[in-house]
């Protein structure tokens, strides 16, 4: 799949889980995303991620729901009462904090689930291409970051298959040490392969003095536009004008990062093409924002369990519009059944 259609996938999943506070609809969403982690999970190569969605869950929602409820002190049901002269935490404990707390752990579990989707679909290659090349050294350190913890992991997969062949076994604390060891001494080679590798092909040295004080001219005399703007705003009330030059404000920002992002130069090697199958996924996002923002009344997406807490209501139309995000899942099942066919000759048995 495209990356773009991936990036619309995401903002799409974003945009429905912020959109409501329903439970329901929310452990729908979680098991959409959890069957899309699997889905786009390759079968033939180890590609880790630091959390399941399913292990974050389990942790989240229990840490959020107990805070939340020694935390906020109202409702109408209280299940016990700490003693006030305990700071912050003192106070009735009632049922319906707690139930706030365990939806917004659950919320938070739903947009794990949908980033770790991305995180195993798109590479940082096609990251780092959606990242305006005026802040492509940033960049290139962002991807550097976020590919720190999938290799470790990796290697620390590695370093266990080799010490379990030569009859390691993990015991005790102390049976660590074969494994920590190798993991330092090959993340410090990594490091400085990586420094001598950037520093080799001249990483971010193409910037003049010239370009340095355009770029810091052009930056300060736009912030300087886009604050003006705000005080014309809410200080004189000049709605139209503040609007106007703030406006001004954000174009002098913009030319300046188009700018700088003329001089910076990479060659791509191979294009993504936009296929069927992206079309396919654009529309399931398409239809499900259209039917939760469009068909569905938005007290149906609504729920709080304060003053008293009550069991959530679930329409189905909006269960079944939420069904739009499991096209992906599809689309990579299908695509590797396709992959992995082998054609039988006329007159053949299949094994």
């Amino acid at each position: 799949m495209h990356p773009a259609a991936w990036f619309a996938w995401l903002a799409g999943a974003v945009v429905a889980a912020s959109s409501t506070r329903n439970p329901l609809y929310l452990v729908v969403l979680l098991l959409i995303f959890v069957l899309v982690v699997e889905a786009v999970r390759s079968p033939n190569v180890y590609t880790p991620i630091p959390v399941a969605p399913e292990r974050f869950m389990l942790f989240i929602v229990p840490v959020s729901a107990l805070f939340n409820a020694v935390s906020t002190h109202f409702g109408d049901t209280v299940l016990f009462s700490l003693p006030d002269f305990i700071p912050f935490f003192g106070g009735p404990v009632t049922a319906e904090a707690l139930v706030y707390g365990a939806t917004s752990g659950l919320l938070l579990s739903v947009l794990f689930a949908a980033f770790a989707v991305l995180n195993l679909a798109v590479s940082i290659r096609d990251m780092i291409r959606f990242i305006p090349r005026a802040f492509y050294p940033v960049a290139v350190v962002i991807s550097i970051a976020v590919t720190f913890v999938p290799t470790t992991l990796r290697q620390i997969q590695k370093i266990r298959e080799a010490q379990a062949v030569r009859g390691h076994r993990m015991r005790s604390l102390r049976d660590w040490l074969p494994l920590f060891m190798p993991l330092l001494v090959g993340g410090l080679e990594r490091a400085l392969q990586l420094a001598e590798t950037m520093t080799a092909r001249g990483f971010a040295s193409n910037a003049t003095p010239e370009k340095n004080a355009f770029t810091q001219v052009g930056t300060v005399a736009g912030l300087i536009l886009v604050l003006a703007g705000g005080l014309l705003r809410m200080a004189w009330g000049e709605a139209l004008w503040g609007n106007v030059v703030i406006a001004l404000g954000a174009l002098v920002i913009g030319g300046v990062v188009w700018q700088m992002g003329r001089h910076v130069t990479y060659t791509t090697y191979r294009r993504n093409a936009w296929t069927a199958r992206d079309w396919m996924v654009l529309t399931g996002v398409a239809v499900t924002l259209v039917v939760l923002f469009v068909f569905s009344d938005r007290l149906a997406r609504y729920y709080t369990p304060y003053p008293a807490v009550a069991l959530p209501v679930f329409e189905p139309l909006i269960g079944l519009a939420l069904l739009g995000f499991m096209i992906p899942a599809v689309v990579a099942v299908r695509g590797y059944l396709e992959s992995v066919q082998v054609p039988v000759m006329e007159g053949q048995r299949p094994s």
